[in-house]
């Protein structure tokens, strides 16, 4: 893969860094960004957050080989690097971006270890955003969570990303490339607030069960893939 391809994504993922942080998705306790270029991958160091507030310039972009060297860049690897590279390994031929933060919404169902239903009709694509079981943070048990819950949704990273989320710690998703994994992450969080703006104003205790059912129902009438 050229060099320019790379600096390319190692400016992308700065910006995209930036953005997650700035419509909080993510914070400043963490979270990492990544992205296969070729034989390679381009992610965030750690720390990206606490010490940078994600205001990463490119060349502050690692990039390693698929079994995690570090071949450019001054930082240190990510903690949560393995699952990022677990990902690529199951599933590089349906995916190229993957993308851990702390959506502000989305958070709340984290810490409750809730599943989290698709209310809104963008969301549909994605089906209910499933809970993994617990493992540590930075754990080659938390990388085999995710890449079990995910196995099965190939089709849905290939056509845009999949998702789960880790209780106690946030959402990791895998997307076809790094627009649709940054998409998703800000559907997600969008359906998580609707979720939880409809349980603070309607007194609504089952995530929409009604009105989630009616809108399968209605897409499935026009031949819309759920």
């Amino acid at each position: 893969m050229s060099t320019d391809a790379i600096g390319t994504m190692r400016t992308k993922l700065a910006y995209i860094g930036r953005m997650l942080f700035e419509r909080h998705l993510t914070d400043a306790c963490g979270g990492n960004i990544s992205a296969r270029v070729g034989d390679r991958v381009c992610m965030s160091p750690t720390y990206a957050g606490q010490k940078r507030q994600w205001q990463l310039k490119p060349d502050d972009l690692l990039v390693l080989d698929l079994e995690g060297n570090i071949l450019e860049g001054t930082g240190k690897l990510s903690r949560e690097s393995r699952v990022h590279l677990s990902l690529y390994r199951e599933f590089g031929a349906h995916g190229s971006a993957v993308i851990h933060s702390h959506p502000r919404n989305l958070m709340v169902f984290a810490a409750a270890a809730r599943p989290m239903p698709a209310v809104l009709e963008a969301n549909l694509k994605f089906g209910e955003v499933k809970v993994i079981e617990y493992a540590p943070a930075h754990s080659p048990q938390l990388a085999e969570n995710v890449v079990g819950a995910l196995r099965g949704q190939e089709s849905r990273i290939a056509k845009h990303a999949a998702g789960v989320i880790a209780p106690w710690h946030g959402v990791f998703l895998m997307g076809k490339d790094i627009d649709a994994a940054f998409d998703a992450v800000e559907r997600f969080d969008t359906n998580a607030y609707c979720i939880l703006q409809a349980h603070a104003a309607f007194g609504n205790t089952d995530m929409l069960y009604k009105e989630r059912h009616e809108l399968v129902a209605a897409a499935d009438r026009f031949g819309k893939d759920v």
